[in-house]
């Protein structure tokens, strides 16, 4: 039994390094681990006890080595992320997070590196006795096999047997695992073996779907004219994305920097919903929808659960931008902190007045700053990894370029990055918006080359969202009616001097600030993005355009590249309370608003969609965003990606 035995303590030295060095001395439910692993360990007992004495140690080796590599991969990718890195991700090209961000990727490797040290100890180790000493493993003889089958069918008992107890006492490790898997928890609660094993596990399962949906093995679902009611408009059309909805109770935590009540906070709303008993929606028989989709079990309940949801109300805000233009950011991991009166003063301006929302959030999703967007754009939850990527094969009827488009208004996107980077040349462009970027990245130049636009200084690292706004805004400013969306870069990490061009452009200007240089470095990068606003702001009132154009921003995600510590460095106070993290700055400004409007309930990223089109005055059903209308009398609610909420 020594080959398990060593295996056996390898994976466990590795899952209790990893745990530690990346979540700390956190609790864990270990049932799962241990079965897994005893299964891994025995099934790589088994096979090195059978290879011939020649060919031992380096069955040996390749499956040591393989491991380590897991597990160091893991731990890099979650020191820069903060997430685990899935198979999901390397299918559909996540691992460019790795290799086109390869300054992040050296700093991620060094910050490491003390824990990918400690990993690799005990293969210093049996390097040692291997060599040095000339120990040999053992040839496993027929009841040694035995035994081996035996430990195997034992280990397995002990997984099957966790699961089990966990669904008979209803643990949280059971569901976490299991029905509602999500692969940081697991890796947290269960450990990267388990995440691994969870994560191969769903990939099988949705090609299995996939081959099932392809030989019509499942029921159809009805086309769309069967489903509009008489005198429905048909430019909306039954969409296919994936919306990730559920329910749970609310609660509003506020916090002392938040003063007063949700009532408070849409009291005039309420008043005004005696007068405008309307609901958000269109005449759509969900109903039959279900009848016509029984046999596709997840269309069928899906379609029930919406028709059985209240719609909002519409309310005094309702149309008060009817007719005005939009420009919308989703800024690089921007935050509440990097907000100064005199060093990002424009973000201060538009931060401050308008429409000023005290509990605010923004969760950090799978994919960062692709779910971050696909968040903003859709008003949806994504659904596992890349849902972003994954829209362009759906049909985007209800993302807001549609309801612009129908008005005969310019839609345009731009970002000052990669063309191709998380595939935007297909999402973008198939949620309405004409997309251009900065660099055009591995795409053949004579199909896309007419989607690059001109910036002085394209090959910086992060490029400057300031030159974007500069060799953009001539392509819509004189247009009759426009919505715009901007991807900044500015703000990406990491924020030191020497790796971040945005942070030495603007040195100068934080030099003074007693800080340390990551949140001196980060406030000077958020600058780029304050001269930017200060740029499109001067711009639109010299074209006679600021007083009938929106202004609205939020972050893809909070700065997560920094640690607890320097992130409390920045906010000035403690974060310990876990939702803080994710407290950010919604940006949602008029210059023609006289007063602000200040907004108490919880609202979150989620929301921003169905926020818009009712102050847009569109028509819309607001049963099909996961997210409420913000000034609506809804209750207020975030969900975080852990499941937790406020």
């Amino acid at each position: 039994m020594i080959i398990f035995l060593i295996y056996i303590s390898l994976l466990l030295y590795w899952e209790v390094v990893f745990h530690i060095g990346c979540f700390g001395l956190s609790l864990s439910s270990p049932w799962i681990m241990l079965g897994l692993l005893s299964v891994f360990a025995s099934i790589q007992a088994l096979i090195t006890g059978c290879v011939g004495q020649k060919h031992k140690r380096k069955v040996f080796w390749v499956f040591s080595l393989s491991e380590y590599i897991i597990f160091a991969v893991q731990t890099v990718y979650f020191t820069i992320f903060k997430q685990p890195l899935q198979v999901r991700a390397m299918i559909m090209g996540g691992q460019d997070a790795l290799t086109s961000y390869w300054r992040e990727t050296l700093t991620g490797i060094l910050n490491a590196s003390p824990i990918l040290g400690i990993l690799a100890i005990p293969l210093g180790i049996m390097v040692y006795f291997f060599y040095r000493e000339k120990w040999k493993l053992p040839v496993y003889q027929s009841i040694q096999k035995v035994r081996v089958v035996f430990g195997l069918g034992v280990s397995f008992l002990v997984y099957w047997m966790a699961l089990e107890l966990g669904k008979t006492v209803d643990a949280d490790y059971y569901h976490e695992y299991t029905e509602f898997y999500d692969p940081t928890i697991v890796m947290q609660d269960v450990g990267v073996v388990a995440m691994a094993q969870r994560d191969i596990s769903c990939e099988m399962e949705m090609a299995a779907d996939k081959v099932i949906l392809a030989l019509g093995w499942e029921g159809s679902v009805p086309e769309e004219d069967e489903l509009l009611a008489e005198g429905e408009n048909e430019s909306f059309s039954i969409i296919e994305q994936e919306t990730g909805n559920g329910s749970a109770e609310s609660q509003s935590d506020k916090e002392a920097d938040s003063e007063g009540t949700e009532e408070e906070s849409t009291d005039e709303s309420d008043d005004a919903v005696d007068d405008l008993p309307e609901f958000n929606t269109i005449e759509l028989d969900l109903n039959k929808l279900a009848e016509l989709s029984v046999g596709v079990s997840e269309k069928e309940w899906l379609a029930r659960y919406i028709a059985q949801l209240e719609p909002t109300k519409t309310n005094k805000y309702t149309g008060m931008f009817e007719g005005y233009n939009l420009i919308y950011l989703t800024a690089e991991g921007f935050s509440t902190y990097a907000i100064d009166a005199d060093l990002t003063p424009t973000l201060y301006m538009l931060a401050n007045s308008g429409f000023i929302f005290t509990n605010y959030y923004v969760p950090l999703w799978q994919t960062s700053t692709s779910d971050g967007e696909y968040v903003n754009l859709t008003g949806l939850i994504p659904d596992g990894q890349f849902s972003m990527t994954k829209s362009a094969e759906n049909n985007m009827a209800y993302a807001l370029p549609a309801f612009f488009n129908d008005e005969g208004c310019v839609n345009m996107a731009y970002h000052n990055n990669t063309l191709s980077y998380y595939d935007r040349h297909l999402s973008h462009p198939n949620l309405g918006y004409d997309f251009k970027a900065s660099k055009l990245g591995e795409l053949d130049e004579a199909e896309w080359g007419d989607k690059i636009f001109y910036m002085e200084n394209p090959g910086r690292w992060p490029s400057s969202d300031l030159e974007m706004l500069q060799y953009t805004i001539s392509e819509y400013i004189q247009s009759e009616r426009f919505n715009i969306y901007y991807m900044t870069v500015s703000g990406h990490m990491y924020y030191s001097f020497t790796g971040n061009s945005m942070s030495s452009k603007n040195k100068d200007a934080v030099v003074g600030l007693d800080m340390s240089e990551n949140a001196r470095a980060y406030i000077a990068c958020h600058i780029e993005l304050d001269k930017a606003l200060e740029h499109l702001l001067a711009e639109l009132e010299n074209a006679g355009k600021l007083e009938n154009t929106v202004i609205a921003l939020s972050a893809d995600h909070y700065p997560y590249a920094m640690t607890e510590e320097q992130y409390e460095e920045l906010a000035g106070r403690d974060l310990s309370n876990n939702k803080d993290t994710y407290r950010n700055t919604l940006i949602l400004w008029n210059a023609c608003m006289e007063e602000t409007v200040m907004v108490t309930k919880p609202c979150c990223s989620v929301d921003i969609l169905p926020t818009l089109l009712n102050l847009f005055g569109f028509d819309y059903d607001s049963r099909m965003y996961a997210g409420r209308d913000i000034l609506s009398d809804a209750e207020g609610l975030v969900i975080l990606n852990d499941r937790s909420f406020a």
